[in-house]
């Protein structure tokens, strides 16, 4: 049996994730009331965090592989419009645009794999081509079939039950949808041989092939894992709102970036954990939410995420040296 140690604790990709959280909560606390860990209060920022969070965990993953899919931006609202439309205008079955919403984000997520593998163009140039089409192509198709970009929607009960509802009053339901696919996550990456795929394709991709990796099969599918998890988060959106919309989910590249990167993620890629995602995501929601049960002025908002962004690159890689300097002890 090994020793406990902090040392062993402080070297894993999530510590710096850790003890963001906390030192979050602490100036939360101090600066403000906690009133923010109430029911009422808690539901706001767990709101926003199982929406993004269900986005950054896939974000997460191609990030560890050296990957960046930026078209969940697109994803989102697109995925909302096509259940909206199909179930909402149409008038068909409520499954059928449920459907037609994951069958979208296949699509689009085969597409953007598909042409990263074959043509070796950048993710990042790839995804910004997809963002811009299929924003187009929302727009375009909504205002040619139901001439609004605003689509209202009535899903069947047990959609609304399952997908749609307020528990409590307050918390969504997507917030145990968040819980549950985190934990799938978990288990695919830290207990699987997929997990130890996916970050040998981060540190040396040509050097992974060689080792017998597929990794085109398996970029190909974090792709389409990223673009179908963005449109599930819109449908759960229209479903729950009850309406559609063109726009809305611009925020969420970047803000799931942030959460990826607090989360104790590198850009360049090989090093990161499910844990460490899933505390990034809390920790933004907080701080995104947390200045509302403060008397500071909410423009200054963005100057915290700034702020928290930065120290949080500087101890993730503080951690990651840590952990790559590390040798243990011979007996």
């Amino acid at each position: 049996m090994n020793n406990f140690s902090f040392g062993n604790l402080f070297r894993r990709p999530e510590a710096g994730a850790f003890l963001g959280l906390i030192g979050v909560l602490v100036f939360f606390v101090v600066f403000g009331s906690t009133k923010f860990l109430e029911p009422a209060g808690a539901a706001s920022w767990l709101n926003v965090a199982a929406n993004l969070g269900i986005v950054a965990l896939p974000i997460g993953l191609l990030m560890i592989a050296g990957e960046l899919d930026i078209s969940i931006g697109a994803m989102i609202p697109a995925g909302s419009m096509m259940v909206a439309v199909l179930s909402g205008h149409y008038d068909f079955p409520i499954w059928i645009g449920m459907l037609g919403s994951i069958l979208l984000g296949l699509v689009v997520g085969l597409i953007n794999g598909i042409l990263v593998v074959r043509t070796a163009v950048p993710s990042l140039i790839v995804t910004l081509g997809t963002l811009f089409a299929v924003q187009g192509l929302t727009l375009g198709f909504s205002v040619l079939v139901t001439g609004t970009t605003s689509v209202a929607l009535t899903a069947d009960p047990w959609a609304k039950f399952v997908f749609g509802q307020f528990l409590g009053g307050s918390f969504q339901v997507i917030i145990p949808w968040w819980f549950a696919i985190t934990a799938l996550f978990i288990f695919f990456i830290h207990y699987s041989p997929y997990g130890n795929w996916i970050f040998a394709m981060g540190g040396d991709k040509i050097s992974a092939r060689n080792a017998g990796i597929p990794t085109s099969r398996l970029t190909i599918a974090l792709f389409v894992l990223s673009a179908v998890s963005a449109s599930f988060v819109g449908m759960c959106q229209a479903i729950l709102f009850n309406s559609a919309q063109v726009s809305g989910g611009m925020t969420f590249i970047f803000n799931s970036i942030i959460s990826v990167v607090v989360g104790g993620v590198l850009l360049t890629g090989g090093f990161g954990s499910v844990i460490g995602i899933f505390l990034g995501t809390i920790t933004f929601a907080i701080v995104n939410q947390g200045i509302y049960f403060t008397t500071f002025d909410r423009n200054w908002s963005s100057l915290i995420i700034g702020i928290m962004l930065l120290l949080a690159v500087l101890m993730n890689n503080t951690f990651r040296n840590m952990a790559l300097a590390y040798r243990p002890k011979k007996k």
